[in-house]
């Protein structure tokens, strides 16, 4: 499906859920960064303890855990969606300039295969 749905799709849906709710007046960039970091952490709290590769062995065979793990994710994108229309962001634009200084930081000959911080490269 992601395939099909395109990002202003995804935003205006949003948005629609708002409007029906009377919710824009709590959609402030600031209260919506706040409910990123919220819901990021409870999505953290499904990892807590546990190593990476049990994190993927778990997803792959208790349906209940990934279901957990999906509604997390959907929450923490949820509320970048709702923080981007709040603050007038055009996502396709400022991830693709992103996206071009990660490139620039990170030159493929200088850091394939290595997870150094840019600046020790």
């Amino acid at each position: 499906m992601d395939d099909a749905t395109t990002l202003i799709e995804l935003k205006k849906e949003l948005e629609k859920l708002r409007d029906e709710r009377d919710w824009k007046q709590f959609h402030t960039p600031k209260d919506v960064g706040e409910q990123i970091a919220v819901e990021a952490g409870e999505l953290l709290e499904l990892f807590l303890w546990k190593s990476g590769a049990d994190v993927l062995k778990k997803m792959e065979e208790d349906a209940e855990y990934r279901n957990d793990v999906e509604e997390e994710f959907a929450d923490v994108l949820l509320s970048c969606f709702t923080f981007a229309n709040a603050a007038d962001i055009d996502i396709a634009t400022v991830v693709k300039k992103k996206l071009e200084k990660v490139k620039n930081k990170y030159p493929v000959e200088k850091s394939k295969g290595n997870a150094t911080k840019y600046n020790r490269l």
